[in-house]
């Protein structure tokens, strides 16, 4: 019975790089394509993107831009804003919802919804997150190198994050934003380097516009600096992935990620999953490798299933 419900070969949900790049393949390869994003990607304050050849310095929004224009040239390509929120269904007949109630079937589904950043409850972060709060040292760090910068953590990861960052300048400040957890190795190898500890707890980012000019403290100290460093407490953006039965890593590097293979591949037969909500490579050019490899997968897989 034709209830009227789209059908597609492949529905993309999430429009990124890994999105974008997957439906390229898919498009190429003459598969019916429908991509669902909401139109809110975690980098939407990020003034410019770098280690993307081709593209190094320019801004998110104009990468992803010119992507989308060329991705939807090709006409098996379809694209909808809107958010899934209710998705199911087997390999071969999947359903999605929308969340003001538009349903999409397609054979094979692939997730390409990245992940959401959790910001430290400080005020002023979220504001400078993306423009002086920096997470990525191969993304950022070569605009502020050899400039005073800031890594805020504590124990083994702010050790390795504070060694990682000294590579792009000797003036460097590690806050661990509370007490020190850090062991008497790391403490000496810290201090061979004369990078300070500072342990007072952060109570305010003053900043104009995200450009951070001074961290608060709750003693009522205060320290000028006009970049620093933080990993960022990440989730996933919705629970598509668990209503779908993909299995969800729980352990180190991977805690929180969609489990899948090399191919995109998640434990769920017929989904796939590609970029940051599955690989703690969190980068522009490795998104986009992921999704075209998901992509061709993804067809070829289709392809063996009907020769």
């Amino acid at each position: 019975m034709n209830d009227g419900t789209i059908s597609f070969d492949v529905i993309i949900i999430g429009s990124s790089y890994a999105g974008l790049a997957a439906a390229m393949a898919l498009g190429r390869a003459r598969r019916s394509v429908l991509i669902l994003d909401s139109g809110k990607p975690c980098n939407r304050q990020t003034p410019h993107a770098h280690n993307l050849i081709t593209h190094d310095g320019d801004t998110p929004a104009e990468i992803t831009g010119i992507a989308k224009e060329q991705v939807l040239a090709y006409p098996a390509v379809q694209f909808v804003e809107g958010k899934a929120a209710v998705a199911s269904g087997v390999d071969g007949a999947f359903e999605v919802a929308d969340d003001i109630g538009e349903t999409y079937r397609a054979k094979k589904l692939l997730l390409a919804t990245g992940m959401r950043d959790i910001p430290l409850p400080v005020d002023g972060f979220a504001e400078c997150w993306g423009i002086s709060v920096l997470h990525c040292p191969y993304c950022h760090g070569y605009e502020v190198a050899d400039a005073p910068l800031g890594v805020i953590g504590n124990g083994d990861m702010g050790f390795e994050y504070a060694r990682l960052i000294s590579n792009w300048s000797g003036n460097l400040t590690l806050f661990t934003n509370g007490r020190s957890t850090l062991n008497d190795e790391q403490l000496a190898k810290l201090k061979a380097r004369n990078i300070p500890i500072i342990e007072g707890d952060i109570g305010a980012m003053e900043h104009e516009s995200g450009h951070l000019h001074h961290l608060l403290f709750k003693d009522g100290s205060r320290y000028q600096i006009n970049t620093v460093f933080s990993k960022s407490t990440t989730t996933q953006h919705n629970d598509l992935a668990v209503q779908l039965g993909c299995e969800i890593q729980s352990e180190g590097m991977f805690a929180g990620l969609i489990k899948v293979d090399s191919f995109g591949k998640t434990t769920a037969a017929g989904v796939y999953a590609a970029g940051d909500n599955c690989s703690p490579m969190r980068s522009l050019a490795s998104a986009i490798s992921a999704g075209t490899t998901a992509g061709a997968f993804i067809n070829n897989e289709m392809v063996a299933a009907a020769f």
